[in-house]
């Protein structure tokens, strides 16, 4: 009897676990076999004790903030402190969202603040980087002003890549498990929703929601075929319930460029970092942004947008 309730247990701890993914189509390697474990064990122990996603989310920020300051001094014993940090803020990132989905506790704010926590942490990061390179290399020591430009540049293409690789995995989400299974978003609802709040009665809600919906109008007009599709979409299937034979279609298109979405994302960035520090050369990590994941993001962007071009066109053919 207690060898079937060990069972038993084992699997729905393996059951809990599972649900507590995104989805096998969108994670990454990396992941899977070191954060998601973490991050489940961290988010089962916050569950017990009644911490909610939002404050692991908080947690997670200073943890990255206090990672990026590490990251200033040219010692490698403090850089591997900083990497230890950002290694732990990177499971309770990964923790709030696995919460969340045990404890169905879904929020729009729940949402921005985990964008914003990434945004923080590089934030300390590319600073802590000016900072030491205008204090230990001669050239820039020399032109005080070349690795902030550099780091401004760099901070607007991150932002981009981030952006760009969470929409590409919300809209593969959609189809894959559908609207509920995704934080896919339109720009005319969010608007119709900030017209409907004060800034006398509801300040700081629509602050939050007026930066999301800049947000999100940045990822749609990068992304205008994906646009018509949804248009399309809508128009053909208002109820929202689009043939199973489409969803599996465009899911198997889709699937391929998942892994550069999950490049784009925070493992690869922080083995780039990581390597930049051990060879005491941190510019390296902005070279790398600059250079490899640009390269990625722009050919992400060219094939998504012929894909969705096709779909398109197989709609207003009639095949669907």
């Amino acid at each position: 009897m207690n060898s079937d309730n060990n069972i038993s247990d084992k699997a729905t701890q393996s059951s809990s676990y599972r649900d507590s993914l995104k989805s096998m189509d969108t994670e990454e390697h990396i992941d899977l076999a070191f954060y998601r474990p973490i991050g489940y064990g961290w988010a089962c122990l916050a569950k017990k004790l009644g911490v909610t996603p939002n404050v692991i989310t908080i947690a997670s920020i200073f943890l990255g903030i206090g990672a990026g300051i590490m990251f200033y001094f040219p010692d490698l014993w403090l850089n591997i402190i900083g990497m230890l940090l950002l290694i732990w803020a990177n499971s309770f990132d990964s923790a709030d969202g696995q919460l969340a989905r045990m404890t169905r506790q879904y929020s729009r704010l729940g949402r921005i603040l985990d964008g914003l926590s990434g945004d923080f942490w590089f934030a300390a990061i590319y600073i802590s980087i000016c900072l030491r390179e205008n204090v230990t290399s001669d050239f820039f020591m020399a032109h005080h002003w070349v690795i902030w430009v550099i780091a401004v540049v760099t901070g607007l293409c991150h932002a981009k890549q981030a952006a760009m690789a969470d929409y590409y995995r919300q809209f593969h989400l959609y189809f894959l498990k559908g609207e509920d299974g995704s934080e896919l978003d339109n720009s005319a609802s969010l608007k119709k929703q900030l017209s409907e709040l004060s800034w006398k009665d509801n300040f700081w809600k629509k602050l939050t929601l007026s930066t999301y919906t800049n947000y999100t109008l940045q990822q749609e007009a990068t992304a205008p075929s994906m646009q018509r599709l949804r248009r399309e979409l809508a128009k053909r299937f208002p109820d929202g319930r689009i043939p199973m034979s489409f969803r599996e279609a465009f899911r198997k298109k889709s699937l391929p460029l998942m892994k550069y979405t999950n490049i784009l994302s925070f493992n690869w960035r922080t083995i780039a970092l990581f390597t930049a520090l051990f060879l005491q050369m941190p510019w390296l990590y902005f070279a790398f942004e600059l250079t490899v994941l640009n390269i990625l993001l722009v050919y992400m962007i060219v094939r998504h947008e012929r894909i969705c071009r096709r779909f398109t066109r197989e709609l207003e053919d009639g095949k669907y």
